[in-house]
């Protein structure tokens, strides 16, 4: 029997792909694009299957001291778009702000339209800028540990660091005047 890591998958998170053989990296952040929880799936896995799981894993402490479960807005990108994860948003009391798939937006159905404001979707592009942040890290980007909880420990320790740089710069001449 083999030692290792017990959350370690059998595929050690790598998978074919369009782009190749890698590793999808799902991240969770919030409004100002902080890093709040990441998960990791095989390349050719579909990213809905663990959104339950990440969207449910992260808890925000709010400046009166209390703890937030639950945002009050989600945004993700098309392909997010299924049913099952819209009625586990709404179940949540969580607004959805994702796009339908051009196939789906095309057809006519029964029932209420899909919705989403498109201005709330403009501003899903600080999980762009985020992970592009955490692909600078040279060892994220090529990822050079096999087992896939040692990568993920290595993007945690970016995660880190990255709050580290924001805790310890000096602030910005617009945040003095304030």
């Amino acid at each position: 029997k083999k030692r290792g890591p017990k959350n370690e998958p059998a595929d050690h998170a790598l998978g074919r792909s369009k782009g190749g053989f890698g590793t999808k990296l799902h991240l969770l952040c919030d409004g100002a694009g902080l890093p709040l929880n990441a998960m990791l799936l095989a390349g050719q896995a579909h990213e809905s299957t663990q959104f339950e799981e990440l969207a449910s894993s992260a808890a925000i402490r709010r400046p009166s001291g209390q703890t937030r479960w639950r945002p009050r807005r989600m945004g993700a990108d098309k392909a997010y778009h299924a049913q099952r994860i819209r009625h586990w948003l709404r179940a949540q009391g969580i607004g959805a702000v994702i796009p339908p798939r051009a196939s789906r937006a095309k057809k006519r159905r029964v029932g209420r339209p899909f919705s989403y404001n498109k201005e709330r979707y403009c501003e899903r592009n600080v999980i762009e800028r985020s992970i592009g942040w955490l692909k600078e890290c040279r060892s994220l980007a090529t990822r050079f540990e096999k087992l896939a909880a040692h990568y993920l420990g290595m993007v945690q320790v970016a995660i880190i660091e990255r709050y580290l740089c924001l805790l310890y710069t000096s602030p910005s001449p617009r945040d003095r005047t304030r």
